[in-house]
């Protein structure tokens, strides 16, 4: 048994996968660092609301968590945020033991719930369907229901008690990485975190920036105190939660937060990866800061681009493979265009050795972007870099230096 008291009446009562290798079987969590699925319990006076539940690798935590706490006291609501299995491995078990327990969640959340688990809640006279503004009240708090589609399922929505100021955000500002006790922001040093969170954001939610925006309309004039999400940390202090909003306002605004350069290549035999090496010390000379350099055969994309989310430039550095684009940078620009990568300026190089259509094909993913933008002209070699285009290779980091100083 593993829970935190986060309150008065309030208790995470999740649990952390510290054996979990791929995220939704896509994501790399590296160096063993795993994932947190929360869960809250409030144990009000007359009232014990459950805020969903857990993937199933923690599932037999939870229970325990739960009956540790109540005892033999029943459940009375479980607010169902996101129907998204890694937090629902334990809805059905709660309405089987809890047969008075009441579900809340909206329309599309029984749908869901249905197709995933076949139990129709509404049918079995468990569900209350709420709509955007419903509210529920115990003696304690009072519970107001904000609708937040595509942020990032259909069926989303967040939960504002505002006795407390506190704001349940699903998957909203959460991120990878267990919780080794510290469970509050302000207990941990927020740098190890996040790139995590970023990396977390960008890929799971990143295409959604357009609903993102419209949930921050929706809280503009919100006093918010604390932030609890499905993942990661939670947020009490006035600095990180100032932190997490601001960067969500840039990631969902795709936004530069850093004026830098992100070099990715692609190189089977060191030439290529030779040019990105040599081009970073040109760019340094420039008075360039922040230079990221990533091989896209070794480093997985997801890290790649939220990085490239994070930066205001990049370097593609390109090959042909097949006479087609290398294929794990074709995949790397296929994630770029799904997310909505945008706002940002690039360079490019090409290898061509004995043809090919790498430079029409990448060129095609990044021309059809939003407001993303070639600096300087496409410098093309033919295998490896001839000494009679060093001035060549010079205007191009003069130009791209120019503008990522802003001179």
């Amino acid at each position: 048994m593993a829970y935190r008291k986060m309150g008065k009446d309030i208790y995470n009562v999740g649990g952390s996968d510290r054996r979990i290798n791929m995220f939704e079987n896509i994501i790399p969590l590296t160096n063993g660092e795993g994932v947190a699925y929360n869960s809250y319990l409030i144990v009000d006076e007359d009232a014990v609301v459950l805020f969903d539940s857990v993937d199933s690798a923690v599932l037999r935590d939870w229970q325990e968590n739960i009956d540790n706490i109540l005892e033999d006291r029943p459940i009375d609501y479980m607010v169902i945020q996101h129907v998204e299995p890694d937090h629902c491995a334990g809805i059905i078990i709660m309405l089987k033991k809890y047969p008075k327990m009441t579900i809340i969640g909206n329309k599309k959340s029984f749908q869901f719930l249905k197709q995933f688990y076949f139990y129709d809640a509404i049918e079995s006279g468990q569900a209350r369907v709420i709509k955007e503004g419903d509210t529920l009240e115990t003696k304690n708090h009072k519970y107001q229901f904000i609708m937040a589609p595509m942020v990032h399922w259909p069926e989303v929505f967040m939960t504002y008690d505002s006795v407390d100021k506190r704001f349940f955000s699903a998957d909203a500002f959460g991120g990878f990485k267990a919780l080794n006790g510290n469970y509050w922001a302000d207990e941990v040093d927020m740098n190890e975190w996040i790139d995590e969170m970023r990396r977390y954001y960008i890929n799971i939610v990143g295409r959604h920036g357009a609903p993102v925006q419209k949930l921050f309309k929706k809280i503009e004039d919100v006093e918010i105190k604390e932030i609890f999400p499905l993942h990661a940390l939670c947020f009490r202090d006035e600095e990180n939660i100032s932190l997490i909003l601001d960067l969500y306002q840039k990631w969902s605004s795709y936004t530069p937060e850093t004026t830098g350069v992100v070099q990715v290549y692609a190189s089977m035999y060191g030439n290529s990866k030779d040019l990105a090496e040599e081009f970073s010390i040109l760019l340094a000379e420039r008075g360039v800061r922040n230079i990221q350099m990533f091989d896209i055969s070794q480093t997985d994309p997801t890290t790649i681009m939220a990085k490239l989310f994070q930066y205001s430039h990049a370097v593609f550095h390109v090959i042909n493979y097949n006479t087609n684009l290398y294929y794990p940078m074709h995949n790397l620009m296929n994630e770029l265009t799904h997310t909505n990568y945008q706002n940002r300026k690039y360079a490019l190089t090409v290898s061509k050795s004995w043809g090919g259509q790498a430079e029409k094909q990448v060129q095609e993913f990044l021309q059809n972007m939003k407001d993303v933008e070639q600096i300087g002209d496409t410098f093309n070699i033919l295998s490896r870099r001839t000494s009679e285009q060093m001035e060549e290779l010079q205007v191009l980091a003069d130009t791209l230096a120019t503008s990522i100083l802003g001179n």
